[in-house]
């Protein structure tokens, strides 16, 4: 199994115990920092088979001036570094700094073009606005490598990220009964560009609603999503590792 979105530098020192002790059932995980405070932290925990991203999260954009680009830079240049972001909109938290966001996104976007790195992408609205600014966006831009993260299922996003080639990453929202449109988008995309995740500490599937998340629980998203393509989850497993590891490279 491969868990291609977490943020271990949220779990508490106890969840992070428990969470490592489940690590060797797990191919890979990527560990996201998402603002200058937990770069460091993020870089820190990225050992044996778990690898970093850096990125400036939209709800942190505000945040990027000239010396957290040349700090972003450096942080991306890490040997265990295997994505920048995540980037992305989000209208649901921060919808006044749209123009801080849109620039963030252009600059994170533009240095994984440089590093060779895929650029992970977060998206949140309430009214799908911003889903439709991203697809706009990557349709303008294409992006050569590029994860929508948690992918949510919006039309105009899912038809976005097939033309650019995106990777469609899904986490517990797969797994919610009342999620039946989610999981005829997952039904209909390409094998080959299909992740699981767990968005670690958040978005946790059934059975565990309510509670906090931990990479092992990737196995819940996977299973379901094995179920609604028809295939034995030996089969999506190996197929949802082979992806992360042609959008990643671990090796």
């Amino acid at each position: 199994m491969t868990d291609t979105h977490a943020h271990l530098d949220f779990l508490e020192e106890a969840e992070l115990e428990d969470a490592k002790a489940h690590f060797p059932e797990l191919r890979a995980i990527l560990t996201l920092g998402v603002d200058p405070t937990r770069w460091e932290r993020t870089l820190a925990l990225a050992q044996e088979n778990v690898y970093a991203a850096v990125g400036l999260h939209p709800t942190s954009a505000h945040l990027l001036s000239p010396e957290v680009e040349e700090a972003l830079r450096y942080y991306a240049c890490h040997p265990r570094v295997r994505a920048v972001g995540e980037s992305g909109l989000d209208y649901y938290w921060t919808p006044e700094t749209k123009p801080a966001q849109l620039k963030a996104l252009e600059f994170q976007a533009t240095l994984a073009e440089e590093l060779g790195l895929p650029l992970v992408l977060h998206v949140r609205s309430k009214d799908g606005q911003a889903e439709e600014d991203l697809a706009a966006w990557l349709l303008a831009h294409r992006p050569k490598r590029v994860v929508l993260h948690a992918f949510g299922g919006h039309p105009a996003l899912e038809a976005a990220g097939l033309e650019v080639g995106a990777y469609f990453s899904f986490a517990g929202p797969l797994t919610y009964k009342k999620n039946q449109a989610l999981r005829e988008a997952a039904q209909r995309l390409p094998l080959h560009k299909l992740l699981v995740e767990t968005d670690t500490p958040f978005l946790p599937p059934e059975p565990h609603r309510g509670k906090r998340n931990l990479p092992h629980h990737v196995r819940h998203t996977l299973n379901r999503l094995a179920e609604v393509r028809g295939v034995a989850l030996e089969e999506m497993e190996s197929i949802t590792d082979q992806n992360a590891e042609t959008c990643f490279r671990w090796t």
